[in-house]
């Protein structure tokens, strides 16, 4: 590496923070529902989901937890890093028209397996609908 090189992972500390806000539409869940092969009626029927204990129409959790990866491969830790591992716990239920924020925070770093571990949390409003941790590994380009 040559002196005007800095490595990325040196640039990153613990407690570091990003997020990625996206509003749901009926669009994106039958997009995401095409992509996915989750054609689920609690998703896709306005009359299915008037029955469910929802009421209404929900978006697909892993639609709203992707956003996490957009942060990932975007922002914080950027461009390529690789995605290792993801927990996940489904809190509540989203809905079309709620705007989710997904939020993550860097809480450790390896630097000699380059692996990064990060808080992740999806909220709409001030309310959590998804919390987990996610590991990235953050290769030395």
């Amino acid at each position: 590496m040559s002196l005007n090189q800095i490595d990325p992972i040196s640039n990153l500390c613990v407690g570091m923070s990003a997020e990625y806000s996206q509003t749901v539409t009926d669009a994106d869940i039958k997009t995401f529902s095409g992509i996915s092969g989750d054609k689920n009626p609690v998703h896709m029927s306005d009359e299915f989901a008037e029955k469910s204990i929802f009421k209404k129409r929900i978006a697909h959790g892993f639609m709203s937890a992707s956003y996490f990866s957009a942060i990932f491969g975007t922002q914080l830790p950027g461009s390529g890093c690789v995605y290792l591992s993801q927990t996940l716990k489904f809190s509540k239920p989203v809905f079309i028209g709620d705007t989710v924020r997904a939020i993550v925070t860097l809480k450790k770093i390896n630097i000699r397996s380059r692996r990064l571990t990060f808080d992740t949390v999806c909220k709409v409003k001030d309310q959590v609908v998804i919390s987990g941790e996610a590991e990235i590994y953050l290769p030395n380009i």
